[in-house]
């Protein structure tokens, strides 16, 4: 009987994250095998995936994978104030998240990276020196053993591999409805991406309403978890919120809902010996804005010409990975997870609604969409620091 094949590199979740990775190192000749453990990666498409233009063209996502394309911000609140940015021209794409999952898997499939849908990885153990046997289990039951050199936790906020420390989490939850609606109801929303803010729409988060194709829109509220208060239930939060925003819809075609998980300094484990983290695995979602694809992306873009060389023999090439990865995402990431931390939690009286009011208005009278772009995707506080900074930290 033949030894069972034994992969450079398992990689456990066909996310952005997992299967940017495997389509990298595919590309570079390494055998790779991609795990997940859902059999059509069209379901549990929970994110809001509204990205930047330059994101969509620095990762070479196709029309296809693309729902709308948006040039507007839209702000409703803390009153009923509805505020209005509209740029000179396209700003960025909201993306079928199911559509995108499929895409990334199928292009790393097709780059000669093994694709294994309805797996879950349980636990990977030291096999030798130089490799790792991962315990997978089939949606049927059925369990499996696989060897390879390396292992990579890409199973999100799950960190399944990995492990965590809950104590540095801070915890955001979100509920999502993909709504059909009749053609005037979606004009209204179309070619903008509209945030609902205060707390008397949605204490200590937010809400959104984005445009996907014509004649439906996804509506969805986030807020971060706290232990210290009780919270009213998501759920009915989204339905409130579709009856103020007067959004009737023909039908709901879709309810999904999930968590982000991340700490605020990203010094949690990237590796233990063979085994390594990617995307929402070491906190790449982003806490303020609740996004995480195009981090997810950029994880995979720095950990694979790392792991290439490990695989070709540089193994200290590995110890890089956080400190490259820091760099990445820039100093400006901390200071976001706080920011976040400190808006959305204190996100829950009048007075909170007042400050979060005085922003707003300064931003609508100084600030052009390509501005506000830079600001809530970029993080560019400095900008606005004499005037934003204040405010969102609570000192006025």
């Amino acid at each position: 009987m033949s030894e069972p094949p034994v992969w450079d590199v398992l990689i456990a979740g066909a996310g952005p994250a997992g299967s940017e990775l495997a389509w990298r190192l595919a590309q570079q000749g390494q055998r790779v095998l991609l795990l997940d453990p859902l059999q059509d990666l069209q379901r549990q498409a929970f994110s809001s995936a509204a990205l930047p233009l330059a994101a969509v063209e620095q990762f070479g996502i196709p029309d296809h994978v693309v729902a709308a394309r948006w040039d507007r911000w839209q702000l409703i609140g803390p009153d009923e104030t509805s505020r209005l940015w509209q740029g000179q021209s396209c700003l960025g794409a909201v993306l079928d998240f199911g559509a995108l999952r499929c895409w990334m898997a199928r292009r790393a499939s097709a780059a000669g990276a093994q694709l294994d849908l309805g797996w879950r990885a349980e636990g990977s153990e030291p096999d030798g020196a130089d490799g790792l046997q991962t315990q997978l289990r089939g949606a049927g039951g059925e369990v499996r053993s696989v060897r390879s050199r390396f292992v990579v936790d890409a199973t999100g906020q799950r960190r399944a591999l990995i492990g965590e420390d809950q104590a540095s989490l801070v915890c955001g939850a979100g509920v999502e409805w993909l709504l059909r609606v009749d053609p005037l109801a979606w004009q209204r929303w179309s070619s903008r991406l509209s945030f609902v803010l205060g707390s008397r729409w949605v204490p200590q988060g937010y809400g959104w309403v984005f445009p996907m194709r014509p004649g439906e829109l996804k509506l969805g509220v986030c807020r971060l978890e706290d232990p210290g208060r009780r919270q009213p239930p998501l759920h009915r939060l989204i339905q409130t919120l579709m009856q103020r925003l007067e959004i009737q819809p023909q039908e709901v075609l879709d309810r999904h809902g999930g968590l982000i998980r991340s700490s605020i300094d990203r010094r949690e484990p990237h590796q233990r010996g063979r085994l390594l983290a990617l995307g929402d695995a070491v906190s790449t979602a982003n806490l303020l804005g609740g996004e995480g694809i195009r981090y997810a992306l950029a994880s995979a873009a720095v950990l694979a010409p790392l792991l290439n060389s490990a695989l070709e023999g540089d193994q200290s090439a590995l110890d890089r990975y956080p400190a490259q990865l820091r760099r990445q995402l820039g100093w400006r990431w901390s200071l976001s997870g706080r920011l976040a931390r400190r808006t959305w939690l204190g996100l829950r009286s009048r007075r909170a609604d007042a400050r979060l009011q005085r922003l707003l208005t300064g931003l609508e009278a100084s600030a052009s969409a390509e501005a506000l772009s830079q600001l809530l995707f970029d993080y560019r506080f400095e900008r606005y620091g004499l005037r934003a900074l204040p405010y969102l930290l609570g000192w006025r």
